[in-house]
């Protein structure tokens, strides 16, 4: 069955991804199960959402156009069984969303449209339940800025891999797409990961030193240290030193280990 004619008010900045290769690859790297549950942000078309349906899967699309959601709902309507759309934007759909899912395991996957990418990662990383699997289409850009490793570390980076391990599966180009971008793009798949820290001390850590992020991490600590009254000099080098820094070292160098140990001084 094919959409009609008439065409949404908006797209919401979306990319539909129409190379079928491309598509293949992304429901592979999910690794599906029949039964499992998976949840599609932005499912847009439904191109995506046809090939997800073949595995015996029970699927959740999320689609904030309202024009998308209504064609989404008569295309895919025979999988009544296994297949339910909840429109509205992903930002307030996701948390409600995942609470009702709780305690049961599910697998996030989608093309996300460039503007959402931060805000969405972000809201992903604060969720009580979160996914056992994600797979994102992404900017490039974005994509390798996750994965980075020292001497490469980022904000975004840092503030992902703290829950997650991402990969880098693929790349995509703008032709792959309808409308095509003006930027590639990657397929990055994200592993959740449990942690036991206290989430709030890493985080003002990582916005400390990834301010500045040219300077040392004593330079970036020190006007830290002195608003909490704690002194910036001597005593700071000390505390490094006991986790084995000299507090030369630029905050792209630095590991998620010595960034999580770093964030219980």
């Amino acid at each position: 069955m094919q959409f009609s004619r008439l065409k949404p008010k908006r797209q919401l900045g979306q990319h539909f991804l129409k190379n079928q290769a491309a598509i293949k690859k992304i429901v592979a790297a999910l690794e599906l199960q029949p039964g499992e549950t998976v949840i599609e942000v932005g499912a847009g078309r439904g191109e995506l959402t046809g090939e997800l349906l073949r595995h015996n899967i029970n699927l959740i699309a999320v689609e904030k156009d309202k024009w998308l959601a209504r064609q989404l709902a008569s295309k895919f309507s025979i999988f009544n069984d296994q297949f339910s759309i909840k429109e509205g934007d992903v930002l307030k759909v996701l948390p409600q969303l995942t609470k009702t899912l709780n305690p049961k395991p599910y697998t996030l996957v989608g093309n996300i449209p460039y503007y959402l990418t931060g805000y969405l990662l972000r809201l992903i990383g604060e969720l009580e339940h979160k996914p056992a699997l994600i797979v994102f289409t992404l900017q490039k850009e974005v994509a390798e800025r996750l994965a980075a490793q020292p001497p490469q570390m980022n904000k975004l980076a840092a503030s992902v891999q703290f829950w997650a391990k991402p990969e880098i599966i693929d790349y995509l180009k703008p032709g792959d797409f309808s409308p095509p971008p003006k930027v590639r793009s990657a397929i990055i798949r994200l592993h959740p990961k449990p942690y036991t820290l206290n989430p709030i001390p890493y985080y003002q850590l990582v916005n400390i030193i990834f301010k500045q992020p040219r300077k040392t991490i004593f330079n970036n600590l020190r006007p830290a240290r002195r608003s909490l009254g704690e002194g910036g000099g001597t005593g700071l080098e000390k505390r490094l030193a006991e986790i084995g820094l000299t507090g030369k070292e630029r905050p792209q160098n630095l590991t998620i280990d010595q960034i999580k140990t770093l964030s219980q001084m």
